[in-house]
């Protein structure tokens, strides 16, 4: 393809005019089982980032096994060929949670519900390009955006390890998934470790791949064409690791940044959602009490663990629910993981990472910047000892 006497063709995926008439012409001579509840119109526009030939299988599967294409048949099917399409480089995120699972983070959850709405309405427009999610472990960040998959009602993808020990591959890799998000949208898409895994332009000893991997990709995520159709979520602990070329004005606009519960009524509604998510009843009042008083310093990732090593002893006593006792030798068993350091540096770079003010608890609010940034210097110097 690079001799100089040699034209490239590019043949883009199908837009959903395109799958539509497919579709018609399919149909028409194969009508679909019945009981099946998907329309033409409907089927073109859920299968944004499949093949005509995919297209075909699909129907001819349903056809020839009697399967009525249904909601969920076709939706775990492209589920299914798109992740085979990535090799694997794509992951479908189907959320059964949205944003009422989700506990304090009440300025965050009103940003991402807000964005919910313009793509329900169409008003993709006034999105953002992205944001970047920050905050010390354990505040729920993967958990939060998740969420918003499950309220949004587009879909949303894992960004996994596109990676590979062989000269050229990687970048194949990416260009392969970058033309898939762009055939998908309106697509989330969430990228876990973002200061990991998306490298620097200042990378060196690979012959450059880090490099033109992060030119790639800086230029997807700049391209405002693709305003409200990718929509990208960088979860990061560390986003001063984050380069700037990513999360400037333009790619990863909005920067929400989540912290520990710092107040009883925002302990008590993380207690209540975490029982809510792992489906723990807890009956009496004096073991919800108890609890409080202890989980002071507890992170919702901690509070989850509890209630998990409850739940299971009450499970090995055939208990009916969870009691006082239970919650009591849980909590007098369980030992937070302690990195002080670490844990002080990480929201210390989530208040300065912060793009509005509102996100921040009161104590971070109003305090100097100046004195944000050199405590933050101290903290590196000692994380590194």
């Amino acid at each position: 393809m690079q001799n100089p006497a040699v034209a490239s063709i590019a043949i883009p995926l199908p837009n959903e005019d395109e799958r539509l008439e497919f579709i018609r012409s399919v149909l028409g001579t194969t009508p679909l089982p019945a009981g099946s509840d998907v329309a033409d119109a409907t089927l073109a526009k859920l299968s944004a980032g499949l093949k005509r030939v995919q297209l075909q299988s699909l129907i001819s599967e349903a056809v020839q096994n009697r399967q009525p294409l249904t909601l969920g048949f076709m939706t775990q099917r492209k589920k299914e060929l798109i992740e085979a399409e990535s090799g694997g480089l794509l992951e479908f995120v189907q959320s059964r949670f949205d944003l009422s699972f989700v506990a304090g983070h009440e300025q965050a959850k009103k940003k991402l519900q807000d964005a919910a709405s313009a793509i329900r309405s169409g008003r993709t427009d006034v999105l953002p390009m992205g944001y970047v999610i920050c905050g010390p472990v354990g505040t729920g960040k993967t958990f939060l955006v998740t969420c918003f998959a499950g309220e949004v009602g587009i879909p949303a993808v894992i960004l996994k390890n596109f990676r590979s020990m062989w000269q050229g591959v990687t970048e194949g890799n990416l260009e392969r998934v970058l033309n898939l998000l762009k055939a998908m949208s309106p697509i989330a898409v969430m990228v876990d470790e973002a200061d990991a895994q998306l490298g620097d332009r200042s990378a060196s000893g690979d012959s450059g791949v880090s490099n033109r991997v992060f030119a790639q990709i800086a230029q997807f995520m700049g391209n405002t064409e693709m305003r409200g159709k990718v929509v990208w979520f960088l979860l990061t602990c560390r986003p001063d690791l984050l380069p700037v070329d990513l999360k400037r004005q333009g790619r990863a606009e909005e920067h929400i940044a989540l912290f520990y519960p710092d107040t009883d009524e925002e302990r008590v509604a993380l207690l209540r959602a975490m029982q809510k998510k792992t489906g723990t009843g807890i009956q009496s009042p004096e073991a919800e009490e108890f609890f409080l008083q202890r989980a002071g310093a507890l992170s919702g990732a901690d509070i989850e663990a509890v209630l998990i090593r409850a739940r299971m002893k009450s499970a090995l006593e055939n208990d009916a629910a969870v009691d006082l006792d239970d919650i009591k030798a849980a909590l007098d068993d369980f030992i937070p993981p302690s990195y002080p350091t670490e844990i002080e540096l990480q929201n210390l770079a989530a208040v300065l990472e912060c793009t509005s003010r509102s996100l921040l608890p009161e104590k971070y609010r109003n305090m100097d910047r100046a004195e944000i940034i050199r405590r933050a210097s101290e903290l590196q110097i000692l994380s590194r000892e």
